[in-house]
């Protein structure tokens, strides 16, 4: 399948999940996440989950990496449509979140953060197959940024469905995955 057709099956194979099985999929792959090691990670990129999109619980995993992480450095995207990027924006204990352009919520300050410097990159995603590609929701924004990012950062994705074969039309702009949690496993890529 084509990512617009793979895009609208999964948006709503996301939408039919109820709240209560989403909710025990965020816990398990809580679980999962937890047997990664993190001891050279100190900057995260992240993203505000859109509950209108039945986005996996990201608060969880950022949640639990400060926790396990003392000093970790935490950022947002702030979205420039026009430019079809977004740059990173870190956060604190104080940070003001306001709708972007697509409603997400954002950091109302800017404290923009090199991507250079990034060593996690948690993805949005909507299905992902068996080599860590992504459809996403077809602007190309993440890939862009991690094609700024170091060459060893850390793409992950969260996804509350097991990777498919193959999605029929990636591109050399498409930036892979390199683990993709789900609540029965981690893929590796």
């Amino acid at each position: 399948m084509n990512k617009q057709a793979l895009r609208e099956l999964y948006k709503n194979k996301r939408q039919d999940l109820p709240s209560k099985t989403r909710l025990q999929f965020d816990d398990l792959m809580l679980i999962q996440f937890q047997k990664f090691d993190f001891s050279a990670i100190r900057s995260l990129l992240t993203y505000w989950p859109m509950p209108n999109q039945a986005e996996p619980n990201t608060h969880l995993f950022s949640g639990y990496l400060r926790h396990m992480v003392p000093g970790l450095s935490i950022s947002y995207p702030v979205m420039d449509p026009d430019a079809h990027q977004f740059t990173a924006h870190q956060i604190d204990e104080n940070t003001v979140y306001k709708p972007g352009k697509f409603g997400v919520l954002e950091p109302d300050a800017p404290n923009p953060v090199d991507p250079q410097t990034i060593d996690l990159v948690f993805v949005p995603l909507l299905v992902a197959d068996t080599e860590g590609y992504r459809v996403g929701y077809g602007k190309g924004y993440y890939d862009r940024f991690l094609a700024s990012c170091n060459h060893g950062v850390i793409a992950m994705g969260f996804s509350y469905f097991d990777p498919i074969q193959h999605i029929a039309d990636t591109d050399q702009f498409d930036v892979p995955l390199h683990y993709l949690i789900t609540p029965s496993r981690i893929y590796e890529f």
